[in-house]
């Protein structure tokens, strides 16, 4: 018996659970039930317990226990996450993940941390990452397919995290392509991917996302451009729900992935949610900037940009530019 099993049998009940009941159910003793309880209780937990009743998890609206226990009891997923670790406080959870799959964990495994000291964002830029707000988290794969095909894997941890954002919340979510995900044309979330491959095969995957959930207000020199679903929606959110459903929906679309090792049978649902999509951007080529109609991603994961000065058509790498809204970052 798991303490997050007793926590989900209490949540799923929503009123008391005799004793006995969860003695027989796991096959324990009520002193292993009473110790159970009495951890919840030190991790945070309201549990009221009532003679000839048994116990009733007690849950506030606006709590946000964050921890390994609360996050399992969510959890629904057949192999993602089955390995999960939580950090109150780490460096990087990418790095924690890179290191499990170095020593040989199996695909699926997931970090999770409450803090991180030494968050990274693309080309190697800081990422702030307060304690006690945000969501820090990071899945480790071992995909099957070729390293070209694993670019894609950002597109499905994007389309996943919005999914599972707009399921917790009333927010309405886009992704500004390759895979921000933003509310109001302001980011909510950044994702970094990183690999360990030879020009045969992978080694690993490791995506890292990064979601501002509780934040009340954004730095000053960030807030047009960052928001937090708390800034959004003026609704607390419970973290671990949130984390359980990003891996809950990305379980989903990898499967989908995995069919033919590309993002065909995923397009139609992303163009759906793409903000840049017919919209006019600047493309921050090396070679060479120029502006656009974005009109969508094909299954590789590239936007098809239709060139301002002599309409013909562009097939954007992400790994190589950046692309930008005409007036702002979307």
């Amino acid at each position: 018996m798991k303490n997050e099993e007793i926590l989900k049998k209490l949540r799923d009940a929503g009123d008391y659970v005799s004793g006995q009941e969860l003695c027989e159910y796991y096959g324990v003793s009520r002193t292993a039930v009473w110790k159970a309880v009495r951890q919840l209780e030190k991790d945070g937990y309201v549990i009221e317990a009532q003679n000839n009743k048994g116990y009733r998890l007690v849950e506030k609206e606006d709590a946000d226990v964050f921890t390994k226990v609360e996050i399992e009891s969510y959890m629904d997923t057949s192999w993602i996450g089955r390995k999960l670790v939580f950090h109150r406080e780490t460096g990087s959870t990418n790095l924690d993940a890179k290191a499990l799959a170095e020593k040989g964990e199996e695909a699926g495994a997931v970090v999770v941390a409450d803090m991180q000291t030494a968050g990274r964002g693309r080309r190697g830029r800081g990422w702030v990452s307060p304690s006690g707000k945000d969501i820090y988290m990071s899945l480790m794969l071992r995909p099957g397919c070729r390293p070209e095909k694993a670019s894609v894997l950002t597109l499905v941890m994007a389309l996943s995290v919005l999914e599972a954002i707009q399921e917790v919340t009333t927010q309405t979510c886009g992704i500004k392509w390759p895979n921000d995900i933003v509310i109001n044309n302001r980011k909510v979330c950044g994702i970094l991917t990183e690999m360990s491959a030879e020009l045969d095969g992978i080694h690993y995957v490791v995506i890292g996302a990064g979601i501002n959930v509780n934040q009340e207000q954004m730095d000053s020199e960030i807030q047009d451009k960052a928001t937090s679903l708390y800034i959004e929606g003026g609704e607390r959110i419970r973290r671990a729900k949130l984390v359980a459903r990003v891996l809950h929906y990305f379980e989903e679309n990898y499967a989908v992935f995995a069919k033919n090792w590309d993002f065909s049978g995923l397009v139609e649902k992303y163009n759906r949610y793409l903000v840049n999509r017919n919209r006019e951007v600047r493309v921050l080529d090396p070679k060479g900037e120029y502006e656009g109609v974005a009109r969508g991603i094909n299954e590789k994961g590239e936007l098809i940009v239709e060139r301002k000065d002599d309409g013909r058509t562009e097939l954007v790498y992400a790994g190589e530019v950046s692309v930008r809204g005409i007036y702002g970052y979307v």
